[in-house]
């Protein structure tokens, strides 16, 4: 038996800003979307072949169905084969970054989105 990670569930106040940064400040497809009734989700990844998504959901409403589950930001670590060129392309679209270090393992940084929500990119090649 094995398990693979299919979704992220990201959970935000406003789904459709979150959308926007995603898909044009970050470069995400948006691969699907539900929009029926008040129950909406918005799909994204960073391309239509990725076997792991993000899944944008309403927090409130998400918080209203579960109240027991955990609404806060998970820790994600973005892999790339080039931190200094993505580092310099989100500083240029005005995205919240950090310093971009040198570890050990290769370079890293951390970067916000619209509700200031920090991830991690990392070097790996």
């Amino acid at each position: 038996m094995t398990l693979s990670l299919g979704q992220i569930m990201l959970y935000v106040n406003d789904q459709q800003t979150s959308l926007q940064f995603w898909i044009e400040k970050i470069g995400f497809k948006l691969i699907a979307e539900n929009n029926e009734g008040d129950f909406k989700w918005y799909e994204v990844a960073s391309s239509e072949q990725s076997e792991t998504t993000i899944v944008l959901q309403d927090k409130q409403i998400v918080a209203k169905m579960s109240p027991e589950l955990h609404l806060g930001t998970p820790s994600l670590m973005f892999y790339t084969d080039d931190a200094e060129k993505i580092y310099q392309t989100y500083k240029n679209k005005e995205i919240t970054v950090g310093e971009l270090v040198e570890m050990p393992f290769g370079k890293v940084f951390n970067f916000a989105d619209n509700e200031e929500n920090y991830f991690a990119v990392m070097e790996k090649n």
